[in-house]
């Protein structure tokens, strides 16, 4: 049986990374944390989600995140996203504000990305899981490494991809494939994080939306519908 179920197509290009032993350690570690009756974020259905719901050959966009949200329901296994029903946290607020001024999509009655997921958006965050209340308390476990390689897999991949960095640590994360002459055929866009001590940094006005789906046409590709229905 598997360490952990994920999507076929990404199954089958991180098959030598999911044998690793730090994987092992990795899935021992999480098993351990939810047998002592901590509460971790994502539900364990849910975290690869982002894998699930944008299978690797049709990844257009990552938008890479540090870690998931640690309050009861809001992680789902996408960056920045939560279920319907649970309310924007300050950051989503702000992305969705940054939406409306840039493309004058309406503001979302929910804070739920899936529809971005399906459309080719890879919403990842550096982490997987996250312990209740205490973020960054599964940093240094592995998953780090493991989303490393994620990045790596996509770079990789001839058919571009737009990563989407907002803020330092989603920067730094993918910044050696940056700097990697073999991966120029790729796009990164880069802006402060859209959270409210930095978003007025440079985040608003930065225009990621419209700047997506520019590079998407310039690849003969249909837009990102990023309208929430």
């Amino acid at each position: 049986m598997p360490l952990f179920e994920i999507e076929p197509s990404w199954l089958n290009v991180l098959q030598d990374e999911l044998q690793q032993p730090y994987m092992t350690s990795l899935a021992a570690f999480i098993a351990g944390e939810r047998a002592q009756g901590n509460s971790i974020y994502p539900p364990a259905e849910l975290v690869f989600n982002a894998f699930w719901k944008t299978p690797f050959q049709k990844v257009q966009v990552l938008i890479m995140g540090q870690d998931p949200y640690h309050g009861a329901g809001q992680a789902h296994g996408l960056s920045f996203s939560v279920p319907k029903g649970v309310p924007p946290p300050p950051s989503l607020q702000n992305i969705f504000k940054e939406l409306s001024q840039d493309l004058q999509v309406p503001p979302a009655t929910h804070g739920c990305l899936l529809q971005w997921a399906e459309q080719g958006v890879m919403m990842l965050n550096a982490l997987l899981t996250v312990r209740k209340g205490e973020p960054m308390s599964h940093q240094g476990k592995g998953w780090e490494k493991f989303t490393d390689a994620v990045v790596r897999k996509l770079c990789e991949r001839e058919d571009p991809v737009i990563f989407v960095l907002w803020g330092k640590a989603a920067q730094e994360k993918c910044r050696l494939e940056g700097e990697n002459i073999s991966y120029s055929r790729h796009y990164f866009l880069k802006a402060p994080h859209p959270s409210p001590m930095s978003a007025h940094q440079g985040f608003f006005n930065s225009k990621p939306f419209s700047k997506v789906n520019e590079l998407l046409a310039k690849q003969g590709k249909p837009p990102i519908n990023w309208a929430l229905e």
